[in-house]
């Protein structure tokens, strides 16, 4: 596991140029791709690329980490419209070929079958992570076994308030989500870790302790053979 301590622009164009190089030598890649606002300013530097002709997202395949239980897919917080209307409506991806965990037994995307959809699409080739205070990756709370698969999570109180923010109350947060398993993000091929902000410092302090333990589910990550952290100077402070 590397850091890289960056200011936030130059984050966003370093992971934005890491996934365009894997496009111009895979445009079939297969992308996992996060929501909340750490890599937001990721997908706006993926959509100038894309408008100015340097990457063509035609071929692509996408999953995404997770998503809430109780919210239409047409819900302002629900994770399909947050990646509609940062990525999926401004390229040229095909809405069939993008992936969100789903709790109907109907759909293509069932949790319990996700991993095996990742699987036959030969596994994700680049994954972008978050990171919650209390160390979730995805929604995999403090506690969830580092063997899981997608699965369905009771949020915990703290991811509900600092979630709380994208809604008008934190009685609008749901409590349940589907979520990638801490196993389905160790399966993919390469991942970046975005931790920015002085409310991420002390999260950031406890990953780079090296200490492994379900406790702190991000602290799997040290055992992924090609995991790189960018973090801002806020984020960065206690180190």
């Amino acid at each position: 596991m590397e850091i890289r301590i960056l200011s936030l622009s130059e984050i966003n164009l370093a992971i934005k140029e890491e996934i365009a190089s894997l496009l111009r030598r895979k445009p079939n890649a297969v992308l996992g791709l996060a929501t909340g606002s750490s890599p937001i300013g990721v997908y706006d530097e993926l959509v100038k690329a894309h408008k100015a002709g340097d990457i063509s997202f035609n071929e692509v395949t996408s999953f995404n980490l997770d998503e809430y239980i109780g919210l239409n897919s047409d819900h302002p917080q629900s994770y399909r419209y947050f990646m509609n209307s940062h990525l999926f409506d401004h390229i040229d991806i095909l809405k069939s070929r993008t992936h969100i965990p789903s709790m109907d037994k109907n759909s293509e995307d069932y949790y319990e079958t996700y991993d095996n959809k990742i699987k036959d699409h030969g596994g994700i080739d680049f994954q972008i992570l978050g990171i919650g205070s209390n160390g979730h990756i995805a929604f995999n709370e403090p506690g969830t076994s580092f063997d899981s698969l997608t699965h369905i999570v009771d949020l915990k109180e703290s991811t509900i308030k600092d979630n709380s923010r994208f809604f008008n109350d934190v009685n609008e947060v749901p409590t349940k989500a589907v979520s990638m398993g801490l196993k389905s993000i160790m399966n993919t091929k390469r991942i970046v870790i975005i931790i920015t902000g002085k409310n991420k410092a002390n999260a950031l302090k406890r990953l780079m302790s090296k200490e492994i333990t379900t406790d702190f589910p991000a602290s799997i990550l040290h055992r992924h053979p090609k995991v790189t952290i960018y973090a801002d100077q806020e984020a960065a402070s206690l180190l």
